[in-house]
């Protein structure tokens, strides 16, 4: 159950944090980016973090608990698209910060963060990053429920 449901806030939350702050992007306004990027930086920090930390501690005992081995294809690869999810999360978690960063500066000094260079090539990289991480998390759930034999 814990790994389900700390697999599900990983999906989830991830989901909802790129919606939200796509959305604010997409909407111009500084105070929607910045109130967007703050409260997407606290869902990583709050749901994300703790869920990417319990997930292989869960996935183990359960691997021990039902007889699998680390031999098991199916398994060898849920790791490797985990590893590859991290890969693209933890740069994306540093790009928030900044975007937030950036945003909250936007809104003392009135320039339009959607004409900041440096907040465009954040934005590229961070809708970049979010397509294999998604791709990879959706993968790994049919191996979780499917558990197919190669």
């Amino acid at each position: 159950m814990i790994h389900i449901i700390s697999a599900t806030l990983i999906f989830g939350t991830g989901l909802g944090s790129a919606f939200y702050l796509y959305r604010a992007h997409l909407s111009k306004d500084n105070r929607a980016i910045a109130f967007a990027a703050r409260n997407v930086v606290i869902a990583d920090w709050m749901f994300t973090t703790p869920a990417v930390i319990i997930q292989p501690i869960t996935g183990v005992w359960l691997m021990y608990v039902m007889s699998y081995t680390w031999q098991t294809p199916w398994i060898l690869i849920a790791l490797g698209l985990f590893v590859l999810v991290g890969v693209c999360w933890l740069p994306v978690v540093w790009i928030q910060i900044k975007i937030r960063q950036l945003a909250e500066q936007s809104l003392q000094t009135g320039d339009l963060l959607c004409e900041n260079p440096i907040y465009k090539r954040y934005i590229k990289i961070w809708f970049a990053l979010g397509w294999p991480a998604f791709s990879a998390v959706i993968v790994i759930f049919y191996l979780m429920v499917f558990k197919p034999n190669y």
